[in-house]
């Protein structure tokens, strides 16, 4: 959820795309929300990590690479 305007940067409709396409015959919306809030948090989670990776190596720009790391870090983190 965006935390200035309050709004979603993530529609539920390419979650119910993803549960399909995992094999859900029917998906219900409250679990397409639910997917969204999961995949959002986790999003903006990498991504804050990605610019810390990004201000570490002294760039402002992010890079694929940034993403890449952390992904891996916020995975491994969530993992234990």
């Amino acid at each position: 959820m965006d935390y200035i305007t309050g709004m979603s940067e993530l529609s539920t409709a390419p979650m119910h795309r993803l549960l399909k396409k995992a094999g859900a015959i029917r998906v219900g919306e409250d679990a397409a929300e639910e997917l969204r809030v999961i995949l959002e948090d986790l999003g903006l989670k990498i991504a804050e990590q990605a610019i810390l990776l990004a201000h570490h190596a002294g760039r402002r720009t992010v890079k694929k690479e940034d993403v890449q790391h952390a992904y891996r870090i916020i995975i491994k983190s969530s993992l234990g």
